[in-house]
């Protein structure tokens, strides 16, 4: 019965995703600075700063994608243009389409903008001409032709009584429009690649203009000439003036001359002086590696550079957009970060939980980049250091230290602040000799890591004992062994609760146990052979003394770890199992696939009791938290979905009523261990203060508390008999054995109760002993059914006797000890 109840309280449902919301193209933030408009293939995503939500999306009926979009002035307004040739306008907060018309372009538009009264609106198309149009009035007012090739920018003077509009195209030059006779008055000729970004000052009379000929020119407008040209060394894609008559010190700003940001291909922002063409501020990246080192050759498709500067003048701040997708915003004065928005994450390799209650989670995905994001604001921290495709990650128990491992043959250790949450590499190692596909971290406490590599080997890595960062240095790692452990690519492995065992899941097709407890080479305990393609992942029980595997077979097995023998198969998946982790204290298992489904199993019946229709591709991240009340997957198709554990309220009455029933059976001693194996499902995963709504829950609560007392009286001397029936039995062996009496000693096990704490033994010798008991002799199975043993259970089952004739009332007694939650039941109480 309780199982079934887990199975129900346990149900997984979709609490929020991370959605790709951009994916290239035009970005645009509202005038009140609460929104960031940007485009994502038919789609324009309207993303609320303040959350990270994607909070609106006006779509096209054709679904054709969006080339060009603007929104009005006065955040009202909103149009977009497709390749159908139509022009569509919005009422962007209702998601509904208001009015659309054709383009008349011959081609699609490439660009488009409102002017300062949110009245016109200018496009420019691939054909070369651009066309005005009163929106309020809807129709054309100008067509302006003479351009060469596609209309790339079209702005507006910000001085509406001017009536002027600049545009560019692939001439280079800047052609200036005078809408009262529809004539272009002057080409502005200085650049000779594409003119990207215009920024005009206060007064209107100065313009600076940027381009990808790796210069900005100050243009004055009066008399139509360029006043200077700025070298910059780089292709610039946004230039911005900084506002006058404020303080910009801290950003080398020391004199009342014109300033401007610019920022391009190498993915830094620079202050520069309009009138000695200096520049007078670097941004310093705080990434181990610095996009586009000095003396490297530029790319024109380099991930790191700039492809968009916008000002937001009322929170005095700037926003880029880079090459990858990402939107970052920098607080003006002294340009510190504030906040990093991810529009594409492209392929979801890996996934975990990170920080205190799960606050956070890294994400690998198809870079070289982590990226951290903040659940509660989808803030993204974007951590730079490996050189190639980050693989797979580990996170160590207290969520604060995690390990990353890559194709450029390193593994790197990070560490995030409790306090500010910032991320930052302690500690890194390099020597395998190809790439590192998967990577562990030690249980207990954060003294190793092991990781697994294509070059057929499995690698022990011994952390400092202090992680926390210090100044800029970073541990270099040294491997404590190194073992050819397969024939073929290493794809997973995986740490024992105890840190005594790792297991090991290859391309070969075969999973392996090591002992991990000697200071030399790691032992090879054991081959798990069965799968008929290879293995994807393995995992251990954390109460079971069993492992789980899944594989490109399709199929998942849970293994015996004494005799190695395969005691469950789980079949359901339609294409392979890529991942597979245990849930609900170890009663069900996780696995998700290349079929983009994950699936809820119960372990002891092998049934497959929820499939959630994930993502659309290959779901390679999966994992749970602490708790098990939140599990995060991370798919192919670039989404990442977090699921929180869904507990249907109607079901309440139906639980309070089991509680009742619960205190009845506990009153009787043959009855209570099945009470309390219910009550610890019941405590463990439904919220105590659902329970305590209803009335007469505290009164039944309290009435356990005392018949729980009883029975761990009972059980408690029941154990000191058992242990005396065991000396007497161990005496018996010994007398009747021909072996020494130190043999006995190793045979038995008993002499050292520090593993019984859960911390590591400092003896060589005891290790290895614990280690040799733990894969032959705990969790012995039964009729195909695993016996559960834990930490206190190991300890107990150490002391426990040998005897298999030992009496069956006596060992069900020792085991209901296992199932009493006294602390939750006195908490709940009071």
């Amino acid at each position: 019965v309780y199982r079934h109840i887990s199975v129900i309280l346990c149900s997984y449902a979709a609490s929020s995703k991370i959605e790709p919301f951009y994916k290239g193209g035009k970005v645009q933030i509202s005038k009140d600075e609460k929104y960031i408009f940007c485009t994502c293939g038919s789609r324009v995503n309207v993303l609320e700063i303040s959350t990270g939500k994607i909070i609106h999306s006006v779509e096209h009926d054709d679904q054709e994608d969006i080339t060009s979009f603007a929104l009005s002035c006065d955040d009202e307004l909103l149009v977009t243009a497709s390749r159908a040739l139509l022009l569509k306008q919005w009422d962007w907060r209702q998601a509904q389409c208001t009015r659309s018309w054709k383009a008349i372009h011959t081609v699609p538009v490439a660009s488009m903008t409102f002017d300062c009264t949110s009245t016109l609106l200018a496009t420019g198309g691939c054909d070369g001409t651009i066309k005005l149009w009163d929106v309020v009035k809807q129709y054309c007012t100008h067509n302006l032709k003479g351009s060469s090739g596609v209309v790339h920018l079209v702005q507006f003077h910000p001085d509406i009584n001017r009536l002027q509009l600049f545009s560019s195209s692939l001439d280079c030059g800047i052609r200036l429009w005078d809408l009262r006779s529809s004539q272009c008055v002057c080409v502005l000729q200085s650049h000779y690649s594409a003119v990207t970004s215009l920024s005009f000052s206060s007064d209107g009379d100065t313009m600076i203009s940027s381009g990808r000929d790796k210069i900005c020119t100050v243009w004055d407008l009066k008399n139509r000439k360029a006043k200077r040209t700025v070298p910059v060394y780089e292709a610039v894609e946004g230039v911005v003036l900084l506002p006058e008559k404020k303080d910009f010190s801290q950003i080398g700003v020391t004199s009342k001359d014109l300033h401007f940001i610019t920022a391009g291909s190498k993915g830094v922002l620079r202050v520069w002086e309009a009138s000695t063409a200096r520049c007078v501020y670097t941004q310093n990246h705080n990434s181990a590696v610095t996009p586009a080192s000095e003396g490297e050759e530029e790319k024109d498709d380099d991930p790191h550079g700039i492809t968009y500067l916008l000002h937001l003048p009322t929170a005095s701040r700037l926003a880029t957009v880079t090459a990858e997708h990402n939107i970052l915003l920098y607080q003006l004065p002294g340009l510190t970060t504030q906040q990093q928005f991810v529009g594409y994450n492209d392929e979801v390799l890996d996934v975990k939980f990170l920080g205190k209650a799960d606050s956070h989670i890294v994400v690998a995905t198809n870079s070289c980049q982590l990226k951290v994001f903040e659940l509660l604001t989808n803030s993204c921290q974007i951590l730079y250091g490996h050189t190639d495709t980050v693989l797979s990650l580990d996170v160590f128990k207290k969520g604060a230290v995690f390990a990353s491992c890559a194709k450029d043959k390193s593994v790197r250790v990070w560490h995030m602040d409790s306090d500010s949450g910032q991320v930052r590499c302690v500690a890194q190692g390099s020597s395998h000799t190809n790439a590192v596909g998967s990577i562990t971290c030690s249980r207990i406490k954060a003294s190793f890591i092991v990781s697994g590599s294509q070059d057929c080997t499995v690698k022990v890595w011994d952390l400092p004992a202090d992680l926390s960062p210090t100044g800029t240095d970073i541990h270099q790692l040294t491997a404590r062994t190194t073992e050819k452990a397969h024939d073929k690519d290493v794809n997973s492995v995986a740490v024992s609760p105890n840190d005594k065992l790792l297991a090991s899941g290859s391309q070969d097709r075969t999973a392996k146990l090591w002992s991990l407890a000697g200071e030399g080479n790691l032992g090879l305990l054991g081959v798990f052979r069965g799968h008929r393609r290879g293995i994807w992942a393995v995992c251990f029980s954390p109460v079971d003394q069993v492992l789980a595997t899944s594989s490109a077979d399709g199929t998942t097995k849970l293994w015996s770890l004494q005799d190695f023998s395969c005691l469950k198969t789980f079949e359901g998946h339609d294409a392979s199992v890529l991942k597979v982790i245990f849930v609900s204290r170890g009663t069900q298992l996780l696995t998700s696939g290349s079929d983009g489904l994950v699936k809820l199993w119960t372990i002891k019946t092998n049934e497959c009791v929820k499939t959630l229709d994930a993502h659309q591709d290959k779901v390679w991240g999966l994992h749970a938290s602490r708790k098990d009340d939140k599990m995060v997957t991370g798919s192919a198709d670039s989404n990442i979905t977090v699921w929180a554990v869904s507990v249907n309220l109607t079901l309440i009455p139906f639980y309070f009523s089991l509680l009742r029933y619960c205190v009845v059976w506990n009153t009787n001693a043959r009855n209570c261990l099945d009470a309390q194996a219910v009550l610890q499902v019941l405590l463990t995963h439904l919220p105590p203060e659902e329970l305590l709504q209803y009335q007469g829950a505290r009164t039944h609560l309290e009435g356990l508390i005392p018949y729980t007392e009883r029975h761990m009286q009972r059980i408690g001397h029941l154990l000191q008999a058992s242990m005396f029936l065991n000396y007497m039995w161990q005496k018996m062996r010994v007398t009747g054995a021909s072996s020494s009496g130190e043999e006995s000693r190793d045979d038995r096990g008993d002499g050292d109760d520090s593993n019984c704490s859960g911390e590591e033994d400092e003896d060589d010798d005891s290790e290895v002993s614990v280690t040799k008991k733990a894969s032959t002799n705990n969790g012995r199975v039964e009729n195909g059914k695993s016996t559960k043993t834990n930490g206190n259970q190991l300890c107990e089952s150490e002391e426990s006797s040998e005897d298999e004739d030992m009496e069956d009332d006596v060992k069900k007694q020792i085991k209901t000890v296992k199932r009493l939650p006294v602390s939750q039941c006195e908490a709940l109480a009071s």
